[in-house]
């Protein structure tokens, strides 16, 4: 299974490349960098909500989120061991069409208690449900998580994987319903800063990118897998378009110095003041003359 899923990604990023859609870096290019929203103010949690699984929502058990010297931090310090506690750090909007960006680094020690899997391991998560709507002691989001792995100094580890909590998506023309897919991709040793960027067009197709190299792409994310609440249980298959976004506290402490996106919808009539090349999607109530 390893060996189809290495070669059904080498095809898929060859092809990307050699088409021209690695849209990310075009659309990019095109934007001003104040056309960027920084979901982190390098200050303060403004516009986020907390869920840790055991706990209700907003309640940051063992200041597990915070922020220390213009960096947003997942911690451990105030844990005694991690004991299921899986945290997520939701941002107050929802999305569709947009550059997800992070610049991040692994350091420290994993929290005493934390399964071997979640060494140097967290995670982006897009098209998520809220935090309100999660259960107390749900441990992850309905989402799709963009994997942001870190090596051990010795073992390949690539970064930029897909794993789906309580979904599936379509990779290779065929629905994936394992839990990750794994890739064949750089890793990235000891505790360097590491740009991955996440193109997410609704439902008709998501990019990862690492350091400017695409990784996967697939599309059609869809509710099912093993769900995570009764309620999606019962909307297998629902075609998701949107969501929100969401970071991990997945038991290794992790640094984030920057959380930007730049929103893909919007004004796409070229006589309107606020249009902007780089959108893909139109909503042309948003036009201003």
């Amino acid at each position: 299974m390893t060996g189809m899923r290495s070669t059904v990604s080498a095809i898929v990023v060859s092809l990307l490349m050699t088409a021209g859609t690695a849209f990310s870096q075009d659309a990019a290019s095109k934007a001003d960098r104040k056309d960027w929203i920084q979901l982190f103010n390098g200050k303060n949690l403004d516009g986020w909500t907390v869920k840790i699984a055991k706990h209700k929502v907003k309640e940051n058990f063992g200041d597990t989120f915070r922020v220390e010297n213009g960096l947003l931090k997942v911690s451990y310090d105030h844990y005694q061991t991690l004991d299921g506690q899986f945290g997520h750090l939701f941002y107050k909007d929802k999305f569709s069409y947009y550059l997800i960006a992070v610049e991040y680094r692994f350091v420290g020690e994993q929290v005493k208690g934390a399964p071997e899997w979640g060494y140097r391991n967290n995670g982006i998560m897009i098209h998520s449900q809220s935090a309100e709507s999660m259960g107390l002691a749900q441990d992850f989001p309905t989402s799709i998580e963009v994997q942001l792995l870190g090596g051990d100094g010795i073992h390949d580890r690539p970064n930029g994987n897909v794993c789906t909590p309580g979904t599936n998506i379509v990779i290779g023309g065929a629905l994936y319903t394992p839990h990750c897919y794994h890739l064949v991709a750089k890793t990235y040793h000891g505790d360097q800063w590491v740009r991955v960027v996440a193109e997410v067009l609704g439902s008709e197709r998501i990019t990862h990118y690492v350091e400017g190299t695409p990784v996967v792409t697939y599309s059609k994310p869809q509710l099912g897998g093993e769900a995570k609440s009764p309620e999606f249980e019962k909307r297998a298959g629902e075609i998701l378009s949107e969501g929100y976004i969401a970071l991990q506290a997945e038991s290794h402490p992790t640094e984030f110095r920057k959380v930007e996106l730049l929103n893909l919808v919007g004004c796409m009539d070229k006589k309107a003041a606020n249009f902007k090349p780089y959108y893909v999607k139109a909503d042309n109530t948003l036009c201003k003359y």
